[in-house]
């Protein structure tokens, strides 16, 4: 299986990744050898997800650019948020900045208490890595998220399975490892109540944080320089 980034990088990727000892919950030796790695924007945008409630969100602010390389960026991604609405019907697609947040309901993924890929689950992340593969060097945070049913523990490592099932599978359909940062949060970012079916149901997610790569930002602001739209 290709390995994901193995990059450390202090304080600031701890408040990304989960500490040591929750990744030591991952049982099987691919889910061990997958370390947990980010480039700098990610991890400091964790910062500002652990202030904001969403680290997705957060990954993406902490990548931003700005100024007229940071609109020509936003603009490939409306193109791709376009693309992939169209071609992956079972995600939901949001513009965040200059980037994108792709979330999957675990429903449409995962049986209940399952980090495994349902079958019918597949076609929608063919149809995602197939939009991924080729986006220039964009990086992706893979963000497991469950409801409070369970212990914390309990639900922070299935989160963590569950998006590590996520990016392996998206990188074995040709997404490149080095691209793929996953990250596992629990219970612990909800964006309904978990008092009801509904609001449970909503928080039991995977989220794809697309933010654009090296290569993109300077191409974008090498294109900026010359007043290319």
């Amino acid at each position: 299986m290709p390995a994901f980034s193995k990059t450390l990088l202090g304080p600031l990727i701890a408040a990304l990744v989960v500490a040591s000892t929750s990744c030591q919950t991952m049982q099987t030796k691919e889910q061990r050898g997958a370390v947990i790695g980010a480039a700098t924007g990610a991890a400091a945008g964790a910062v500002i997800g652990n202030q904001t409630g969403s680290t997705a969100r957060g990954a993406i602010a902490g990548a931003i650019v700005g100024g007229a390389a940071g609109a020509i960026i936003g603009h490939q991604m409306d193109q791709k948020a376009k693309e992939i609405t169209a071609s992956v019907p079972g995600a939901t697609v949001t513009r965040v900045g200059e980037g994108l947040v792709v979330t999957f309901d675990s429903g449409l993924l995962f049986d209940f208490d399952s980090d495994k890929l349902r079958l019918e689950a597949r076609s929608n992340l063919d149809n995602l890595a197939a939009n991924l593969s080729s986006f220039g060097d964009s990086k992706l945070l893979l963000v497991g998220h469950t409801d409070s049913v369970g212990t914390a523990s309990y639900n922070l490592a299935l989160s963590e399975r569950r998006a590590l099932a996520v990016g392996t599978y998206l990188t074995s359909k040709g997404v490149p490892s080095g691209r793929v940062v996953v990250t596992g949060r629990g219970e612990g970012e909800p964006i309904q109540s978990n008092d009801t079916d509904a609001g449970r149901r909503a928080n039991r997610r995977v989220e794809v944080a697309v933010s654009a790569g090296d290569k993109m930002k300077a191409d974008a602001k090498t294109a900026a320089g010359k007043g290319v739209n």
